[in-house]
């Protein structure tokens, strides 16, 4: 449970970090026979800074849990 909490606190700074992420999505526009036409677009995911502090906490959290249970 270590290494989950150490990786949703990785999460959680990244999250902070970044604000959001972007991905790139393949679209067909034309299909005629041999000529295709491909449209490319780029979307932006925001990602709250309140959603990042709770996964930060939430990994300090599960890592504090499992040290004490460790002893």
């Amino acid at each position: 449970m270590k290494i989950a909490g150490v990786l949703l606190m990785l999460v959680g700074v990244a999250a902070l970090a970044y604000g959001g992420f972007t991905y790139t999505t393949h679209k067909k526009a034309v299909d005629m026979g041999p000529v295709q036409i491909e449209h490319t677009k780029h979307h932006y995911a925001p990602v709250p800074p309140l959603l990042g502090m709770a996964i930060l906490a939430g990994g300090g959290v599960l890592f504090a849990i499992s040290a004490k249970q460790g002893r």
